[in-house]
């Protein structure tokens, strides 16, 4: 049922994102006097189909991986002299880098239209206090204490963890200054701090961006205090209960849950007497945690608790709610810091300072797509405006057989006056169908690796 429910969330999304990328070409193709023959979302034979009053066939096809906008055009087919001036090749090339560039257009669209849904419902998110800095760290080089604040990165307001995630982010595989602005809570007093760089996590297939800082998140000290008994675990066959309060595991005092949790991690297999708090009563106990296996390949310890966490501080909580246009100004942006941000990721990949094992295929996307629907609404969104951006960039890379390497043939014509040859064109189309071809088997690759 839940492979079941990924395939229908998968095809859900990309229908979405085919059918907006699609009707950007449609759209603008209309204006311009293009006769559009099928709009069709899926490929191969079609399921359902229906014809509009200007003769263009809509259709959904069997094969939902895709979709296309099949125009009029003398290079396919034959066309009636009666018809000639609404063939796409007759068109001028500004109108055909019109038509061409509408696709990629309509999912940044879509992106900015999604955000400002976002914005417009209103934000959260935790404040970005530092809890721990570890010994030796490039945090601690950059003389970050915890307790501070990192009120931005490299000039960039970070007013939310998210915004600091995202700035470390666009600086994977960088060599050079990491500069922050941090304060202490009650203080106007701003700290200027940096740090060198030498390519930051260039290598890592999946980067801890605080880890590879050495900042931990501030987080409300949470007490070793057991909310939930696994059924069937070695928790419940020790006879441990809801409520009890872990003093001591062989002796050690056990100050919080998580060194609660990292002390059973390190002994799968092996005895631990407990010395726990049962209603104001003490309690002595010892049970074996359960070897278990990563998807890592990682063998460690569980018992089979859960803990109740505490609420954030209010004063840890930011807020923001935004009106109409301050929220369509802020999704726009939203959307160019993560073209840039996209554009960016692919230079870094080419030149190696991001290691190609990031790349993701469909499986990868397929699962994500159903982790954020199940998180919300709002999670399912966030992703799918991403997604439609990454869909709009890609699809302007200068590469034949993609949107962007139409625009190259077209612009060129423009400046130039005359097309490019066809022998070049059709060698153009081949290299480019190579590459993409390439791309997808590593990204398939890539998804295989991961499962």
């Amino acid at each position: 049922m839940e492979l079941l429910n990924t395939i229908l969330i998968t095809l859900g999304t990309l229908a979405v994102l085919v059918a907006v990328h699609e009707y950007g070409h449609f759209w603008v193709a209309r204006r311009c006097g293009v006769k559009v023959l099928r709009f069709s979302i899926g490929f191969g034979s079609p399921l359902y189909r229906w014809t509009d009053s200007k003769g263009t066939e809509f259709c959904i096809a069997a094969i939902p991986l895709g979709g296309y906008v099949k125009m009029l055009d003398e290079r396919e087919a034959d066309v009636a002299p009666a018809e000639q001036h609404m063939a796409f090749n007759r068109k001028s090339p500004p109108q055909r880098i019109a038509v061409v560039l509408a696709g990629p257009l309509a999912n940044f669209l879509l992106a900015i239209f999604a955000y400002w849904c976002l914005f417009m419902a209103g934000q959260s998110g935790y404040a970005p206090v530092i809890g721990g800095v570890a010994s030796g760290s490039l945090a601690e080089t950059a003389g970050l204490e915890a307790g501070q604040e990192i009120v931005a990165v490299d000039g960039r307001e970070t007013p939310t963890w998210q915004a600091v995630n995202f700035q470390l982010l666009d600086r994977i595989g960088d060599s050079g200054a990491l500069q922050f602005s941090t304060r202490y809570a009650n203080s106007d007093l701003t700290y200027e701090s940096e740090v060198v760089l030498e390519r930051w996590l260039a290598d890592s297939e999946a980067p801890d961006l605080l880890g590879g800082l050495g900042i931990t998140m501030y987080s409300p000290e949470v007490p070793p205090v057991f909310e939930e008994v696994l059924p069937d675990s070695p928790a419940e066959a020790a006879g441990l209960q809801a409520g009890d309060q872990v003093l001591r595991a062989d002796g050690v005092e056990m100050k919080d849950w998580v060194q609660w949790v990292e002390y059973v991690r390190e002994r799968p297999g092996q005895s631990i007497v407990l010395d726990l708090l049962r209603a104001g009563e003490p309690v002595t106990a010892t049970v074996v945690p359960e070897r278990t296996t990563g998807d890592d390949g990682e063998v460690f310890g569980r018992v089979g608790l859960s803990v109740a966490w505490p609420e954030m501080p209010p004063e840890m909580v930011r807020q923001f709610n935004r009106g109409p246009i301050e929220s369509l100004v802020a999704a726009t942006q939203r959307t160019g810091d993560l073209v840039v941000f996209t554009l960016s990721s692919i230079k870094k990949m080419i030149t190696g300072l991001i290691s190609p094992k990031n790349l993701s295929g469909p499986i990868t996307i397929a699962k994500v797509a159903s982790a954020s629907a199940k998180s919300g609404l709002e999670s399912y969104i966030s992703f799918l405006a991403l997604l439609s951006v990454s869909l709009g960039v890609i699809n302007l890379l200068p590469i034949p057989v993609l949107d962007g390497g139409h625009l190259l043939y077209y612009s060129i014509e423009w400046l130039v006056g005359r097309p490019v040859p066809e022998k070049v064109q059709i060698f153009g189309y081949q290299m480019g169908l190579f590459i993409v071809l390439g791309i997808m088997v590593l990204a398939l690759f890539n998804d295989f690796m991961r499962l």
